[in-house]
């Protein structure tokens, strides 16, 4: 009978039990208050932060055994307080529930994973560069490390035997082959790990679960095994990478990791290797990760908001997805205050993205057709936003977004009040390529927009002006 009450609550856990961050996809006031940003000193690495903010746009992979259960990555084995956290069955002892969780690997088969076919769907979306999660909190490595057999490539994974069985390497390869940035999502926290949650204690939190200070000879074994796996991935068998993206990154509250030894190891290997290590606000820390939101100005530093398509990082079935609409207002947001956007798309158990992924991919990439010249290369203008227009900059260009609201067709008139291209010499509707009879006016500019445009626009929402004002 107790059987029988656990699989009933473990069916209604798969079946719909999720939990995550669920922020919705819209602007919040900036609450950025860190310390200041270090420039690494490195001039390789900076050459390199000035490409990628130059990309703009690129594709998040969140993606594990967990996607067979639907649930959110990794942290429904850390005992915290959290509801994102807290979604294992009631009743279900949390010992016995990691033993599942962990055995999630003797299923995860994910026989239709094409990587061709994702890196495709982001290349025309107009994505420069995408980061996957060689290894989450959870420690599962999505690669083929020889450090641990917590692993795709184990022999008790069915999928050690495909010849993608690499994933990421095939990830890797597969974006770059279209000429993408690749980089690697590592996870410093390792919860398989027994030098991070050595199992003479029950784990209390997402840090290690033991004193560093009393028992160094683990929390050296730890530093060492990052090391080793830093090593793997950037030794060359995963080709060149553009970023190490790093996350939970303190290990413990009482001493650090071993930052300066993983720099000398990555950068040895790969010289202009950016590293990410979020939330430390120190020379490791080479652009800052805002998650889930958008800063209300222009920030002094380089900067990535990284955001959901659907409602959380990992796949969860059925779940809902952010309209177009919503995803291209937010990528204009964050380009015209100078930052990079990092859109992710949970996998399915199976391999494949859900159709809604792969059509929000195609409509952004129709947009991107049109008005991928006021994104790429832009540089952030003041007022960033102003009611519904959005600005960025390059070159001798102004280029001006007009936020429409869900359903509004094109106007008439559009208005931009708050700048005045005093010297500007013409005025565009990207996708048109005819200019635009525009007026000054007492507080700003009028653009009008002929009816023959507005009957048959070049694209359907969020329609950028270029205004050439030399």
């Amino acid at each position: 009978m107790k059987k029988k009450v656990i699989a009933v609550l473990f069916a209604m856990f798969i079946g719909g039990i999720t939990a995550s961050a669920q922020d919705p996809m819209v602007e919040k006031k900036n609450t950025d208050r860190k310390p200041p940003y270090i420039y690494p000193e490195e001039s390789i690495v900076r050459d390199n932060i000035e490409k990628w903010q130059d990309m703009k746009f690129g594709m998040f992979i969140h993606w594990g055994t967990y996607s067979q259960w639907g649930i959110v990555e990794s942290w429904s084995i850390c005992p915290e307080a959290y509801k994102f956290c807290m979604v294992r069955p009631e009743g279900m002892n949390y010992f016995d529930y990691v033993r599942k969780y962990e055995d999630l690997k003797k299923t995860f088969n994910p026989v239709k994973f094409n990587p061709e076919k994702w890196a495709e769907a982001a290349e025309y979306a107009g994505m420069k560069y995408m980061v996957f999660t060689t290894k989450h909190h959870d420690g599962f490595n999505m690669y083929d490390t020889q450090y641990s057999d917590y692993k795709i490539t184990d022999a008790e994974c069915p999928f050690h035997t495909d010849t993608n069985a690499d994933i990421a390497k095939g990830i890797f390869d597969a974006f770059r082959g279209k000429g993408m940035m690749a980089g690697a999502y590592y996870s410093i926290a390792d919860w398989n790990n027994n030098d991070y949650w050595w199992d003479y204690f029950p784990p209390k939190d997402r840090n290690v679960n033991y004193p560093p200070e009393m028992f160094p000879e683990k929390w050296q074994n730890l530093n060492d095994f990052i090391n080793n796996q830093l090593d793997e991935l950037t030794g060359g068998k995963y080709g060149k990478l553009g970023m190490l993206w790093f996350d939970l990154c303190d290990a413990s509250p009482e001493k650090h990791p071993q930052w300066e030894r993983f720099a000398k190891t990555v950068r040895t290997n790969q010289p202009g290797i950016m590293m990410v290590a979020r939330h430390t606000n120190t020379i490791y820390e080479n652009y800052r990760t805002p998650e889930q939101k958008i800063p209300d100005r222009a920030l002094d530093y380089p900067w990535e908001a990284c955001m959901t398509m659907a409602t959380q990082w990992s796949y969860k079935p059925d779940d809902i997805y952010k309209s177009t609409h919503d995803i291209l207002t937010t990528l204009v947001q964050i380009v015209s205050r100078g930052g990079n956007f990092l859109l992710n798309v949970g996998p399915g158990p199976d391999g494949e993205l859900a159709p809604e992924a792969y059509q929000r991919l195609k409509e952004i990439g129709d947009w991107m057709q049109v008005n991928s010249e006021g994104i790429y290369g832009t540089k952030a203008i003041a007022p960033y936003k102003e009611d519904r227009i959005a600005f960025t900059s390059k070159d001798n260009n102004v280029y001006a977004f007009y936020l429409n609201v869900k359903g509004e067709h094109m106007p008439s008139v559009v208005k931009i009040k708050s700048f005045v291209p005093v010297s500007a010499k013409s005025v565009f509707l990207m996708g048109y390529n005819h200019p635009l009879k525009w007026e000054k006016t007492g507080d700003g500019i009028e653009i009008v927009i002929p009816e023959s445009v507005r009957k048959n626009p070049p694209c359907d929402l969020v329609w950028g002006f270029k205004l050439k004002v030399k």
